[in-house]
């Protein structure tokens, strides 16, 4: 009994350490986008493809999931994921050039894509009847990398310099796949086919379609958080604390999804909860940035927080084994990702041509609405994915 326990605590934090270093190589960059400008003459546009292009490949990578699970399995991607964000974050120390730089985005972005869309199917073999608390873990542990890579980054940064602030975060990914070593099954099967994408399913085109938006919303804030209160007077420090407060609440939104999922068998209750949390947060931040800007990053975080985790359990439950899992991951999150990396893009044009995000806040309002419809028809019984 007590080594069932040891397995399962060691699943839970391999899951929240793997989770972990999906997000710095992102989110340590937005606090610092004016020191950026000044070392190297980055435009605002550029700022945006630092989120943008990692984020498309994670859609690109996320399609091709179920041929590279046939291929190399998830313990030997997980790793080489891993591998390829600490290869990605160690570059940076010796890049002069948003060229570089944006490379070094692709090579990490792949690495996160690869892990993103294997990390589920995995967790559904090793875990079947709890995946859905461990899918929790997993995304709570994304949120927490960003949560301190945005906290840390600006700190780190006037001390030791840009270079040094953005390629720390290669030392948990180098930790994460020591724990790999010792904590992930080598899972084999012999049965190496696997399923195509479900592009005949409607149902699934609204999975993705309403993953895409949500996880817009999440891209957006993370790229232009700060910049959108350095903007309003906010020191670079400041505006990196009040990003990395947004994704501590990211985290305990994620927690509480943990906990507390497995009395939801409905998932359009916490659904619809988390996405009012958004809407209240996007209205503040419209109306109100200046006048209560912890509370309103807070009820953000929350309602941002919840709702990352919640699509990608409400997709997971859809799956009945780890193929189907594969499959509709790798599609939901595959377009889902590809969706959402032109929010982050499209802002950094808006700054640009007009110096204000305030449009922005506005038109991820109106996602925030088309979601609010889509989540009505998540079904338990009535919603069905046809492979």
């Amino acid at each position: 009994m007590s080594r069932f326990i040891y397995k399962k605590w060691l699943l839970a934090i391999v899951t929240l350490m793997i989770g972990f270093n999906l997000r710095p190589i992102m989110a340590s960059v937005s606090p610092i986008i004016p020191v950026l400008q000044n070392a190297i003459g980055m435009t605002n546009q550029a700022a945006g493809l630092l989120t943008t292009l990692p984020v498309a490949m994670m859609g690109c990578f996320a399609l091709l999931g179920a041929r590279l699970q046939s291929k190399v399995g998830e313990y030997e991607g997980v790793v080489f994921g891993l591998l390829a964000i600490v290869i990605s974050c160690s570059a940076r120390l010796l890049t002069y050039s948003t060229l570089l730089l944006i490379i070094t985005s692709i090579i990490g972005g792949m690495g996160i894509a690869i892990i993103q869309t294997l990390m589920p199917a995995y967790l559904k073999r090793v875990a079947t009847d709890n995946a859905s608390i461990y899918m929790g873990l997993f995304t709570t542990g994304i949120m927490g990398g960003a949560a301190i890579a945005a906290t840390i980054s600006s700190p780190l940064e006037a001390v030791f310099g840009w270079n040094f602030a953005l390629s720390v975060m290669a030392m948990p990914a180098l930790f994460a796949i020591a724990l790999c070593f010792f904590g992930m099954q080598r899972l084999t099967t012999t049965d190496k086919g696997y399923l195509s994408l479900p592009f005949k399913s409607k149902n699934a085109w609204l999975l993705m379609l309403f993953f895409g938006i949500g996880t817009g919303a999440y891209t957006l804030v993370l790229a232009w958080l700060p910049l959108n209160y350095i903007q309003l007077g906010w020191s670079r420090n400041a505006s990196g604390a009040l990003l990395g407060a947004l994704t501590v609440a990211e985290v305990g939104a994620g927690l509480l999804v943990s906990l507390f999922i497995t009395r939801f068998p409905d998932r359009r209750k916490p659904l619809f909860g988390v996405l009012l949390f958004i809407l209240v947060g996007l209205l503040l931040m419209v109306y109100m940035p200046s006048q209560l800007p912890l509370l309103t990053v807070v009820i953000l975080g929350v309602g941002i927080g919840g709702l990352f985790p919640l699509s990608l359990i409400v997709a997971l439950d859809y799956a009945l084994n780890a193929k189907q899992a594969v499959s509709l991951l790798a599609f939901v999150q595959g377009g889902g990702y590809l969706i959402a990396s032109i929010f982050p893009l499209m802002a950094g044009a808006l700054i640009d041509a007009s110096s204000d995000l305030t449009n922005a806040w506005i038109a991820m309002l109106f996602g925030v609405v088309l979601l609010l419809g889509i989540c009505m028809k998540f079904s338990p019984k009535g919603f069905s994915i046809q492979f």
